[in-house]
């Protein structure tokens, strides 16, 4: 029996993780859940599955935790340790009670605690890019440290992890990441002006959280994949590819040096990528649709335009840059996608925020998570401060 715990276990990655826990439930058990604000469904999954800790983002949510508790019935005594903040989320994933952690909290919220977990030896299901974009050095060099495995969920990720299985790294020539094309794929640049965060959010593939999905329209996701995948598996960023592929059923393609590709394929479940990560290196049976083979079927493969999605080509460039331009990237992206969804800018202008913010914020090499926390709070500063002055012209 394995224990796990899940940082971000009210989100989709989180809820699907225990599905594939409710159905193994002989080899996995539940160590820790830790979430945000959503205390309704944390009380719920405490209920069902019993775990020793639970972690929120706050007093507040602590305080309305403890309320919902007292509703579902569970005797006190059977109550989980309870706690909140940035402290415990570490704790609940360093104990030495957990075997893996899955980190799938959004944002840079979970990187410490994920940090934390590589560092002490713990096996990662990463579902978290935010990790890797802001503090990919830092974290492959703990994990060479601690000698764990870092498992990615990113489909693509985990796409690329099984296909890099046919061979040694030393016979590959480039990997390459598929994207669905989010729903402008087809849209002419000039027409992004008028587009809306209703709009953005319709996302034709994937059910998501607000802030991914947007990231999706922009292909800054697929950036910050190219990102993650440049640590994952240590390539140079010009030898790891983008296509758009709109049927997302191919998520990742490796050509080795005799111009074999290795393509993964698969329905688009999550719990085929969180299955394969906790049980890894064994494939077990999935409860994910099968691709039915009888039926006639269209792959199609485009390259991105990247005067359209501009937030890509930013990706590249500060991945290519090295040091902390890629934490100023991602936090640039989210407090201007933030920003758009609130209505203060446009589609168009959150990559300008973003630019505009890798202009401004010098990029230097950070020592320690801390630092990166720092150069975050500054980025966010900086992009926050663009987006006030398109918002301020605007008006």
């Amino acid at each position: 029996m394995k224990t796990v715990t899940i940082l971000g276990s009210t989100g989709s990655i989180g809820a699907s993780t225990l599905d594939v826990i409710r159905r193994n439930g002989d080899r996995f058990g539940v160590f820790a859940l830790v979430a945000g604000q959503n205390v309704e469904a944390l009380a719920a999954q405490i209920r069902e599955f019993r775990p020793k800790m639970a972690v929120v983002g706050t007093p507040d949510a602590l305080s309305r935790l403890i309320h919902q508790l007292q509703q579902t019935g569970i005797p006190r005594a059977e109550w989980p340790q309870l706690a909140a903040g940035a402290a415990a989320r570490v704790e609940a994933a360093v104990d030495g009670g957990v075997d893996i952690v899955m980190s799938a909290i959004v944002g840079v919220a979970g990187l410490e605690a994920t940090y934390e977990a590589v560092k002490c030896g713990k096996k990662l299901g990463l579902a978290n890019k935010e990790v890797m974009v802001a503090a990919g050095e830092l974290v492959t060099e703990a994990a060479a440290g601690s000698g764990t495995e870092i498992l990615p969920v990113d489909s693509e990720h985990n796409g690329a992890h099984q296909c890099l299985r046919a061979g040694r790294r030393s016979e590959v020539r480039k990997l390459i990441l598929t994207a669905s094309g989010g729903p402008f794929r087809d849209t002419p640049v000039e027409a992004l002006d008028s587009v809306t965060p209703r709009q953005a959010l319709n996302h034709p593939t994937w059910k998501m959280g607000p802030r991914i999905t947007i990231d999706s329209a922009t292909l800054m996701n697929k950036g910050f994949e190219v990102i993650e995948a440049c640590w994952l598996f240590d390539f140079p960023v010009a030898e790891v590819e983008v296509v758009v592929h709109p049927q997302s059923t191919v998520h990742a393609m490796v050509e080795y040096n005799d111009g074999s590709v290795i393509a993964q394929v698969c329905a688009t479940d999550m719990r085929m990528p969180i299955q394969y990560a906790l049980t890894y290196p064994a494939r077990d049976e999935a409860p994910v649709p099968r691709l039915d083979w009888s039926q006639a079927r269209t792959w199609q493969f485009f390259p991105p335009d990247l005067q359209k999605f501009r937030l890509l080509k930013l990706a590249y460039e500060a991945q290519g840059a090295g040091g902390s331009a890629t934490c100023t990237l991602n936090a640039a992206d989210e407090v201007a996608v933030e920003a758009f969804l609130g209505g203060e800018i446009s589609f168009p202008a959150i990559a300008e925020v973003v630019e505009e913010t890798l202009n401004h914020v010098a990029s230097r090499r950070a020592r320690s998570i801390g630092e990166v926390l720092e150069i975050d709070r500054e980025s966010r500063e900086a992009a926050r401060l663009a987006c006030s002055a398109r918002a301020a012209r605007a008006v």
